[in-house]
């Protein structure tokens, strides 16, 4: 039988073998990609995507990624990052307005966009990191250079709007180049190109298609890069986008609201698409609800009145009233104020022949994701997953505890392989134990 010296010295193994095999697996590194707007489907022709095509079969692709409500980017951006619903990290809109400081958040270079109302809802994952002194490397990502919580990443190298192919080429190369020197645990870039090639000619158009073709060149200069660095068994890739995008019939599915109310009675509105948030004067509240309930193609909510689904109503600057469009419609206050252009026969049309912000659960709202590296199955196809799940995978991969979120382990964790280091400490453990207890 085992004594009770034998006993205290296979505990005291088992705890060092754990030790060593977490220090092999904590230099693992991450780089992960926030491709906008790239639907679940962009790469269903996978025969001529070879950068695609190489990730899957080296990794996993889930099936879709449902986004959170609204399907629009700053509040997906932050459920990626956070594992929580927009109602619960306060990033509830593009455009967002706050009645208690009259302060606007506003897509672009507004200054008050910055503040931290808007940010400290909810500590996002490289917030996390560098809190455990860890260092993250984020290029393009918007609001990396946003203090958050008191913290920034240890570097950001800011958005500007639409960053080009050799911003992409140069931002993998500089992120490579960080985690393997060890400046970087984790670097995350962001891609704007799909999202605005989508909008601009909608995503079936041969615009799009180019763009999805010159993003597959650029995994391709990836996974190249990685081989050459030798860092196939050392870095795990995450790739996934913040929502889709569907076809927008322009001229044609258009609701103008001063149609049916009066825009003099609304004291703020915030957004046009398919989510617009409305502040009525509280004496004009019923009378403006009663009159938008009437229009077709169109949900109008008072703010507790939001389906619970959408994980939206109880946001601190959720509006009022929230009106939600029917899929391929286009809420406004009334289209001539709205931007055209002058097509090919100098006839007017709109601006955009694409968006996204619709009901999440609409099939071309949803996104894709992909991963590949030491931390995933390879050619592993798995089911839908949602936004806010894919939190947990990074803090996984990354060895940190995550922290309270409303994301699902279950929903992703058939795509992790067992962990290396427990895998490892088995195999030391196993062939340690016989000589340990012939030696006592």
């Amino acid at each position: 039988s085992v004594t009770s010296v034998q006993y205290i010295a296979l505990n005291v193994l088992t705890v060092i073998i754990l030790l060593l095999s977490r220090c092999c697996d904590a230099n693992r590194k991450l780089l992960v990609f926030l491709i906008d707007g790239f639907r679940y489907d962009y790469m269903d022709d996978l025969q001529n995507l070879a950068g695609f095509r190489e990730i899957v079969e080296n990794g996993v692709k889930v099936d879709y990624l449902t986004p959170d409500f609204p399907s629009l980017s700053y509040p997906n951006y932050y459920s990626l990052m956070t594992g929580r619903h927009c109602e619960v990290h306060q990033m509830t809109g593009n455009y967002m307005w706050d009645k208690d400081t009259m302060k606007e958040f506003l897509i672009g270079t507004n200054p008050d966009s910055r503040l931290p109302m808007w940010w400290d809802g909810s500590e996002p994952l490289w917030v996390t990191m560098q809190k455990l002194g860890k260092r993250v490397y984020m290029y393009y990502w918007p609001g990396c250079e946003v203090t958050i919580l008191g913290v920034q990443p240890a570097f950001c190298e800011e958005y500007v709007y639409n960053p080009s192919e050799k911003n992409l080429i140069d931002s993998m190369e500089s992120a490579l180049n960080m985690l393997k020197s060890d400046k970087a645990d984790m670097a995350g870039i962001y891609y704007e190109k799909i999202d605005v090639e989508g909008h601009h000619f909608g995503p079936h158009s041969p615009e799009i298609q180019r763009a999805i073709r010159s993003l597959d060149q650029a995994f391709q200069t990836l996974n190249q890069k990685i081989k050459e660095k030798n860092m196939r068994d050392d870095i795990n890739v995450v790739l996934f986008s913040d929502h889709g995008m569907t076809d927008l019939k322009w001229m044609e599915k258009v609701i103008e609201l001063d149609n049916y109310i009066d825009m003099k009675y609304i004291i703020k509105m915030m957004d046009r698409g398919p989510v617009v948030s409305l502040w009525p004067k509280q004496d004009k509240f019923e009378e403006i609800y009663q009159n938008l309930s009437t229009v077709d193609n169109m949900n109008v909510y008072k703010k507790q009145e939001i389906p619970d689904r959408f994980h939206y109503k109880n946001g601190r600057f959720v509006s009022t009233l929230t009106l939600v469009a029917e899929p391929g419609w286009f809420i406004t206050e009334n289209k001539a104020k709205l931007p055209f252009w002058k097509n090919g026969t100098e006839e007017a049309e709109g601006w955009q022949h694409g968006w996204h912000g619709y009901d999440n659960e609409f099939m071309d709202m949803r996104g894709f994701f992909l991963a590949q590296g030491p931390d995933f199955k390879t050619n592993f196809r798995a089911g839908p997953i949602r936004t806010v799940d894919v939190y947990n995978v990074l803090c996984k991969t990354l060895g940190i505890e995550p922290l309270p979120n409303n994301g699902s382990w279950s929903r992703v964790e058939c795509m992790m392989r067992s962990s290396a280091g427990a895998v490892r400490a088995a195999l030391i453990y196993s062939c340690l134990l016989p000589l340990l207890l012939l030696t006592l």
